[in-house]
């Protein structure tokens, strides 16, 4: 059997990191934190068991090991860029582009779009699965619902609100912080330990995941309490997929922030639906 490759953001991580030799300034370009960038980098070099960068006080530089690999993935990189751009259709009468993580469009959007469709049948939908800056700029959609900090996102974007943590777990699961697992949604400024600092000491989580999507969707099937945003839990609560585990909540330090091309009228019609549907 072929030997697997590493994900694709490890190398996303390391070959933004690699140029600007900041872990921060990475985070800024790709749309991640900085912690986020440094633990995908370290994941890399532990899956090639080669240290790629000198660590320093402040900033870092390539080892050896990091200056040769560093060409490979810059070009494979562009490679795949300049391979999904011949599948840009460009603008369709009547075709609605959005542009979302699987988190948003899975717990947010998909629970009641059936009630947009049905009051917009003229509209067609399609959804481009984004998580990178890159992933928007060549998406060119009509409608981003992006995920970071207020800097990251860029201008004239729109939180989405409610913007505070929630722990979330199964109806079915039986306990309370204390006895239950807890799950981390890693890559984000505020988590458990952001929580124990507000509300009080709580155990060390036993379960990671790399988005509040998939944090949530482990505590649905009952794997322990999912520290998530409050806007991801609203329709799996009402669906009784999940409920709240705990009274209290903190502030997130990222969210959701929503931005359309204002001049596409279905675009205005989205934003104004979702916008109703969130309050």
């Amino acid at each position: 059997m072929k030997k697997s490759l590493p994900p694709l953001t490890w190398f996303r991580a390391f070959e933004a990191a690699a140029r600007h030799l900041s872990f921060t300034a990475a985070g800024d370009e790709i749309g991640l934190t900085q912690s986020a960038v440094s633990q995908q980098v370290k994941a890399l070099e532990t899956r090639l068991r080669v240290a790629l960068f000198t660590r320093h006080a402040r900033g870092l530089s390539l080892t050896d090991d990091g200056r040769k690999l560093l060409p490979q993935v810059g070009s494979a990189l562009g490679t795949l860029a300049a391979a999904t751009d011949i599948f840009d259709a460009g603008p369709s009468t009547n075709l609605l582009t959005i542009a979302a993580s699987i988190s948003v469009t899975q717990w947010i959007i998909a629970p009641n779009l059936a009630d947009f469709t049905q009051s917009h049948p003229n509209i067609r939908i399609r959804f481009l699965s984004a998580i990178w800056p890159d992933d928007f700029n060549s998406a060119q959609a009509d409608v981003e619902i992006r995920f970071g900090s207020e800097k990251q996102v860029g201008k004239n974007a729109q939180l989405l609100t409610p913007n505070r943590l929630v722990a979330v777990k199964a109806p079915k699961l039986i306990g309370d912080l204390q006895s239950l697992s807890l799950i981390e949604a890693v890559g984000t400024s505020s988590g458990w330990k952001k929580w124990a600092a507000v509300n009080g000491p709580v155990p060390e989580p036993q379960l990671f995941a790399d988005s509040y999507g998939m944090a949530l969707f482990l505590a649905s099937q009952g794997n322990g309490v999912a520290l998530v945003s409050e806007l991801l839990v609203k329709n799996a609560i009402k669906a009784g997929d999940v409920e709240t585990a705990d009274s209290a909540t903190i502030p997130g330090h990222e969210g959701y922030y929503l931005s359309i091309d204002d001049s596409n009228l279905h675009a205005v019609q989205f934003q104004e639906w979702l916008l109703r549907q969130l309050r």
